[in-house]
């Protein structure tokens, strides 16, 4: 029987097309070493795949467990705010946990959340988004993703002391912060996460981060669907950047920063002087060299394969941030809703 002692939690999970994990995802849930009681909401979009059908056998599966249950809520939309939304509403403990349909929680994720949310006084706690591959391929973009030349100092990727932070990877919240800002923003298809924390903390509110916190991701299966990821990362983030221009730092200018400099130097070197061509020459020996830590204990396979994750990443985000249409913003910008303070 669940522990009176310890808050019921709410796991909230929006998938689509997650049939390759969604089961080991719930699994991780559903072991966890916490005493109370939990409950996973899946929040269901369009899939194509097996999705529907095992999350429908999780719910059958976990119809008479005595501590944890699985539900499920329609997202038709498909769009991850919307799902999150979804799931938050049809949810009803005093924790809400975000999950994701490939993200494998470490054993005892919700129970150092639980105790950081009351030791720090936090509104949100967060931890490291620790990518894990299973071939060669997603062992290289898995490296890319935890190195500083693949993303800079980002704490959520590379880890970091813990502390006071502007956003989180995915969040534990008290229900009571979600449901004062009334959840996430639907127009922000992507970085609702950073969205919702900035009112978060508008409103007074602390966001905090802690090494404590890893959960295991798993990067996408191949270079066309990692640079459509990254690519989206970056259309999105500078929405943010117009959204919020104080948010912006070298670290998001450096991708695009590449891209055209990269694009200069091959134009230079074609139509005037082979010298430009010095420039992606110099990004390729960068991101080789840089690639050499980073893939440290791999097999060969995998080491050969960082500098294209990389460069993908590189490449595709910068591409995504200097072609996000100022329109995209303008729409964003009009949905803004004001961080609301506790009376």
């Amino acid at each position: 029987m669940p522990d009176q002692q310890s808050p019921a939690v709410s796991v909230i999970m929006p998938v689509l097309n997650e049939e390759r994990y969604l089961r080991t995802s719930v699994r991780h849930i559903l072991e966890q070493d916490y005493a109370g009681e939990l409950e996973v909401v899946i929040a269901l979009g369009p899939s194509t795949d097996g999705t529907d059908e095992i999350a429908a056998d999780l719910v059958r599966e976990t119809a008479n467990h005595p501590r944890a249950r699985v539900h499920t809520v329609p997202n038709p939309t498909g769009r991850t705010p919307a799902a999150l939304n979804a799931a938050i509403k049809a949810s009803r403990h005093p924790i809400v946990v975000r999950v994701d349909g490939h993200g494998m929680l470490s054993p005892n994720y919700i129970a150092t959340a639980v105790r950081l949310l009351d030791e720090t006084g936090a509104q949100n706690v967060g931890g490291i988004m620790h990518a894990e591959g299973e071939n060669d391929w997603e062992r290289a973009v898995a490296a890319a993703m935890t190195s500083k030349i693949g993303v800079g100092n980002a704490a959520f990727h590379t880890g970091g002391a813990a502390g006071e932070a502007e956003t989180v990877y995915l969040g534990v919240f008290r229900r009571e912060a979600l449901e004062q800002q009334g959840g996430y923003n639907e127009e922000f298809i992507r970085a609702q996460d950073w969205e919702l924390n900035f009112r978060i903390r508008e409103a007074g509110g602390l966001i905090w981060f802690s090494p404590e916190l890893k959960v295991s991701y798993r990067p996408r299966p191949s270079v066309k669907a990692l640079a459509k990821q990254y690519k989206d990362y970056g259309r999105w983030r500078h929405v943010v950047a117009r959204f919020h221009q104080g948010s912006i730092n070298m670290r998001y200018l450096a991708p695009p920063t590449a891209v055209v400099a990269i694009a200069a130097g091959v134009v230079v070197g074609a139509a005037v002087t082979p010298w430009g061509l010095l420039v992606p020459a110099g990004y390729l020996a960068a991101i080789t060299a840089g690639s050499l830590p980073a893939g440290k204990g791999l097999s060969p396979a995998a080491r050969v394969r960082i500098p294209v994750a990389l460069a993908t990443m590189h490449m595709s985000w910068g591409f995504g941030f200097l072609t996000s249409p100022r329109s995209l913003a303008k729409r964003v910008i009009a949905s803004r809703r004001p961080a609301v303070r506790a009376d």
